[in-house]
């Protein structure tokens, strides 16, 4: 019974500091300015091409303004600034790079996120910008304008010894903490029958309920690496300075899943929206959005319409 309570008292001890330590973390973050004023946004010039490519029969929402939807999940995509009411974000600096290139103001309409399909349809916002993934079923419904890969991301704790994870084998025998039910969990299986079928050793997975117990389970060395989105992961090891990325993985693995601008099947924007983000890419202003937010790894070479998406299951 005292080994118990002792296993207990310490545990109770190291998730109390982990806790408080991310609690100061998140007072003061130095690594993304989360500002309503956004003083170090990317702005750009009215994109002719981009402009004579809308249709001449499509109505804006609100006439000279880009409407957008955007779900503030967490940074760096999209969260709210320190006013607690001004979405700000990786999502929202597209959104507004956008906007310059139509020569139009933007207009940024938080939602949750499994409202933007309603939303979208029943004209509610001429786009959705908020880390949307490109998918077989839904090009049904909607039309495509890719900006960005999806990614997962490999980290371990700051002093691991591992280096490097980029196929099924780096992951051999290693504990690693993924959500349950979660793509990337679908495909570490996948890794796993792959790695079995080899002669190597099964990959552990581990399931914890929150992010304070999982990040302990790394820092603690009950576990060698965490599997999340990678946008997530970098917020955090910007915030903690204890985690380090080792590999990213393609939500889409083995293919390429790519994010994308989304506008209502047929509307005739999507084409528009994808020489803008273009435009972008080729001046570099693109390039200077995603490292403001730390996410260059998930940079396009190329912005497309309707590119072959994830398949259905």
């Amino acid at each position: 019974m005292k080994s118990r309570l002792a296993i207990r008292a310490c545990s109770f001890v190291l998730m109390m500091t982990a806790l408080t330590s991310f609690g100061a973390a998140r007072a003061e973050d130095a690594a993304f300015d989360l500002s309503p004023q956004q003083p170090g946004r990317i702005h750009v010039g009215r994109d002719e091409r981009a402009v004579a490519a809308i249709p001449k029969d499509f109505n804006f929402v609100t006439p000279g303004i880009f409407t957008v939807a955007v779900s503030p999940g967490g940074p760096p995509l999209a969260t709210y600034a320190t006013d607690a009411k001004t979405v700000v974000g990786a999502d929202p600096d597209v959104a507004s790079a956008i906007a310059d290139s139509l020569g139009l103001e933007l207009k940024l309409v938080p939602v949750a996120w499994i409202d933007w399909p309603l939303g979208l349809t029943s004209g509610k916002y001429d786009a959705v910008i908020s880390n949307v993934g490109v998918t077989e079923q839904r090009k049904e419904k909607f039309d495509f304008s890719t900006y960005r890969q999806g990614l997962h991301g490999f980290f371990v704790k700051a002093s691991s010894p591992i280096t490097s994870i980029n196929a099924p084998r780096d992951a051999a025998g290693l504990r690693i903490i993924v959500g349950a039910g979660t793509n990337q969990e679908r495909i570490l299986l996948k890794w796993n029958d792959e790695n079995l079928a080899a002669g190597l050793k099964p990959l552990e997975l581990q399931y914890y309920d929150d992010e304070a117990a999982s990040l302990l389970a790394l820092s603690s060395g009950r576990a060698d690496v965490i599997v999340q989105p990678h946008a997530q992961l970098v917020y955090i090891a910007a915030r903690d300075r204890n985690i380090k990325r080792v590999g990213t993985l393609s939500a889409g693995w083995p293919e390429r899943s790519d994010v994308a601008i989304t506008t209502r099947k047929g509307s005739g924007l999507a084409d528009a929206l994808t020489i803008a983000t273009n435009s972008l890419i080729a001046d570099g202003a693109y390039a200077k959005i995603l490292d403001r937010w730390q996410l260059a790894e998930e940079a396009l070479p190329k912005s497309e319409t309707n590119p072959l998406g994830l398949p259905k299951f």
